[in-house]
């Protein structure tokens, strides 16, 4: 039976992005050498394996030591002969040198670890401090290196998903600009979308769906997802960022998947999740799920008709090819209590009005009115969304992260907000008066743990 390894499904293109050698190159070693052996298409094209690409690293290695590519040939059919295992007998090495050069350090080879670990560690690095010098060219070449180095799935999960998690925290934590923060995003996606772009064609039975819901802006690892599928030959849809509701439904009609995949990073955008869930389910049609919030907060889980996938890429992956060779339908979940459905309805209809409080009392604080637009907008999508999920307290888990937003990026003062808060339940008690009674006992329980700053002469 033939390995996975040996399955030739990757294209000339793949192969060139993979290894960085030249198309002219692996056509003269194969003509030279018959290394190595790429199956054709009925067109004619080559179609390499994974095993074909770890013969060509191989090679490529040997070549780094100093010997010639012919003797390199020769030394790979010797060890065959002697039924030994190539890349057993002699472990590929990492590239140091010319790693070295292109992360930017010159002919210091000897600063990277003599493992594969350590080397994407300083790819890694070298690939951040790239990204936030706006060294655009630096940065491509780093990733270039690396997808030569190896497997391209290493590198994204590694390398890309890594080093945007580094560069997303320092933002977080205000130590770097939001336009850094978008310069590495768009060369990290621009790398998968090319990557992508050079798959070869689906050969695995079955269609998978994969998308955002509303709102959900962040679109690199959903677009992973689909670049590691595709790699195993799946049949992969990419629907991108901020799907509305209606459009990703009908989208599932028409194209008829064996398998929908969402992703959600925030609160507020899984409980789209949650609706997308209950429609899909209706239509017959299992349905996968993750991102980070729903590793930050497991009980979210409960509320989500859906298969959750896990809490890491490769995770997903396996869960998606096991859903995917034996579907099955989710249990549905119960629906949301009378208690939520009235208070999520109370709060809709009277959101604005509360805002409209704040607005008059900010005018005799220390909050401007930039940061308080900024602030009902996101305090009040993330109400919403605990409500819709089910539970007010899911809003725990994302308070504190606007708190740290708030005091690190825009240097907004701990007195200013809690000051918000408490003026929030003010405005809160006032409009509502004694109605949607699950958040006003949630504000409450918040404000005791806010500085004790008086409100009430801020509101007419």
């Amino acid at each position: 039976m033939t390995s996975t390894a040996d399955t030739p499904i990757y294209n000339l293109k793949a192969v060139v992005q993979e290894t960085g050698l030249k198309p002219d190159t692996l056509r003269a070693w194969e003509r030279r050498y018959g290394l190595p052996a790429p199956r054709r298409t009925e067109s004619g094209h080559r179609l390499y394996s994974q095993s074909d690409i770890d013969l060509l690293k191989w090679l490529m290695a040997r070549q780094e030591d100093g010997m010639s590519i012919s003797r390199a040939a020769e030394l790979w059919r010797q060890l065959e002969a002697e039924s030994k295992d190539p890349l057993q007998a002699m472990p590929v090495a990492p590239t140091l040198t010319t790693v070295s050069r292109m992360a930017g350090y010159g002919n210091a080879a000897a600063t990277f670890g003599s493992n594969g670990d350590d080397t994407l560690s300083q790819l890694r690095d070298g690939w951040i401090t790239s990204c936030l010098n706006f060294d655009e060219q630096s940065a491509d070449e780093i990733i270039t290196q690396a997808f030569a180095l190896f497997p391209a799935e290493k590198v994204c999960l590694e390398v890309l998903q890594k080093g945007l998690g580094v560069i997303g925290e320092q933002w977080y934590l205000g130590n770097i600009t939001v336009q850094q923060e978008h310069f590495a995003s768009s060369l990290a996606l621009r790398r998968v979308e090319a990557l992508l772009a050079a798959t070869p064609p689906p050969t695995r039975p079955g269609r998978i769906l994969i998308g955002c819901p509303p709102d959900e802006a962040h679109t690199f690892v959903p677009l992973m997802l689909t670049l590691l599928l595709r790699r195993r030959s799946w049949n992969v849809i990419f629907l991108g960022a901020n799907v509305p509701i209606q459009d990703f439904v009908l989208t599932v009609q028409t194209a008829k998947p064996q398998l929908v995949v969402l992703t959600a990073q925030l609160l507020f955008t899984a409980a789209g999740v949650r609706e997308l869930g209950e429609l899909i389910y209706e239509v017959n049609v299992p349905m996968g799920y993750g991102g980070l919030i729903f590793t930050q907060l497991p009980k979210l889980r409960q509320h989500i008709t859906g298969h959750y996938l896990g809490d890491s890429v490769e995770k997903a992956i396996d869960e998606i090819e096991k859903m995917m060779l034996s579907p099955k339908l989710p249990t549905p979940v119960a629906p949301l209590s009378p208690k939520h459905e009235d208070a999520l309805a109370q709060f809709r209809r009277k959101q604005s009005q509360v805002e409209m409080e704040l607005w008059h009392a900010a005018d005799r604080t220390e909050l401007s009115h930039t940061l308080l637009r900024k602030a009902n907008i996101n305090f009040g999508r993330d109400i919403l969304a605990a409500l819709a999920l089910g539970d007010i307290h899911h809003l725990g888990v994302d308070l504190p992260w606007v708190r740290g937003l708030l005091k690190n990026h825009y240097q907004l003062p701990e007195s200013a907000i809690d000051n918000y808060l408490q003026l929030y339940l003010a405005a809160a008690e006032k409009v509502l008066n004694g109605s949607c009674p699950i958040l006003m006992n949630w504000l409450r329980e918040i404000v005791k743990a806010t500085k004790n700053i008086p409100v009430a002469a801020y509101l007419d």
